[in-house]
């Protein structure tokens, strides 16, 4: 379901041999350059379209490759969770909940049975995926379902470990903190999310359908291994674990927004970047290490990967730097089975490494 667990890369990838991508023209800007031909060899590995925005300070510039155009529209999956987690934060500051609060104060009885235990289990432990709630996948291949059917399948599973004792990345747990919203508030999740950041921050090009199968022209089309068009994906199922639309360039001003702490109180925007220990997991967010050859660089991350799309938005800690990546083929089953010694075709991974380094190494 809706995310890549994408890393930034692994010890084989880091040692891949790779295929040499379109010359990039000789004139362009070098780190423009190094951008394009990576997206570039990310096409040959297999992709037929990839976008890339790239942001250093003030300058902007928007890429793409093969059959997509920089402000294609796609399908961010669980890049919506951390929209998600800032409404809660909001809600937070406004002293209408608390990320203590149990999980059954705001949703009775929902959280119950073979183990689980809504009194047990807190908002902030809904967040940073330390609930221990079992994360079923239906739905999430084929879309359909509803977020009452798969939390349903949830609760009949016991809890993988006790709140608080462990890390599971669930998307159920962002399935309930939406419930969470629409209690607190009265309001549809995505209203919230629309009134809260969408319109502040006059995202135009983002959604948050709550039914269909289309996307705003233009848009990317998604593909799965097999090359089976799957651009109309029902994404019901996601909800506030994964249903959102966006462009590139609405990712990267919303990501810019948040880790600068645009939309959060201070309070509230140190819970957010707050990181689950050995995960580097915070609330809808993550810092992930980006190995350059001066020492790791610290970026945070949110990203996200579904039936056709695959995605990451990186920014840095000052927001000074940014970069979004979207690939077009994606099978999630396969790359929850992923084997670094045999990664399945095509792999944009190396090719996005190649670009990340370029954009946040000194």
């Amino acid at each position: 379901m809706s995310t890549s667990r994408m890393k930034v890369m692994s010890a084989v990838a880091l040692t891949a041999s790779l295929a040499t991508g379109a010359a990039a023209h000789a004139s362009e800007p070098p780190l423009r350059a190094a951008v394009q031909k990576a997206i570039d060899e990310a096409v040959a590995a297999g992709n037929p379209g990839v976008i890339a925005y790239v942001r250093q300070g003030g300058v902007v510039r928007q890429l793409a490759a093969g059959r997509a155009q920089p402000r294609d529209h796609w399908r961010i999956f669980s890049n919506t969770k951390s929209f998600v987690s800032t409404v809660l934060l909001q809600l937070v500051a406004e002293r209408r909940l608390s990320l203590d609060d149990s999980v059954e104060k705001w949703l009775p009885g929902v959280v119950r049975g073979n183990g689980n235990d809504g009194r047990k289990v807190s908002v902030r432990q809904l967040l940073d995926n330390t609930s221990g709630i079992y994360d079923p996948e239906i739905g999430t291949d084929q879309g359909g379902g509803t977020p009452q059917e798969v939390i349903a399948a949830a609760m009949a599973h016991r809890p993988l470990f006790p709140p608080g004792q462990g890390w599971d990345y669930s998307n159920t747990n962002y399935l309930l903190a939406g419930m969470i919203i629409e209690k607190v508030t009265g309001h549809r999740a995505d209203a919230e999310i629309h009134r809260r950041i969408i319109e502040p921050l006059e995202l135009t090009e983002t959604s948050f359908p709550l039914g269909g199968s289309a996307l705003p022209r233009p848009f990317l089309r998604g593909y799965d291994l097999s090359h089976r068009d799957v651009t109309a994906f029902n994404p019901s199922s996601e909800w506030t674990a994964g249903a959102m639309i966006s462009t590139a360039s609405d990712l990267a001003r919303f990501d810019a927004a948040l880790f600068g702490g645009r939309l959060l109180p201070a309070a509230q925007q140190r819970e957010l970047l707050t990181t689950v220990p050995e995960e580097d997991y915070g609330l809808g967010v993550k810092q992930v290490e980006v190995p350059c050859e001066e020492g790791d660089v610290a970026v945070w991350e949110t990203d996200g990967g579904g039936p056709g799309y695959n995605s990451v938005s990186m920014t840095s800690p000052d927001t000074s730097r940014q970069l979004v990546l979207v690939a077009n083929v994606f099978d999630l089953a396969t790359d929850k089975k992923h084997d670094p010694a045999n990664p399945p075709v095509p792999d944009a991974r190396p090719a996005f490494f190649k670009a990340i380094t370029a954009v946040f190494c000194p």
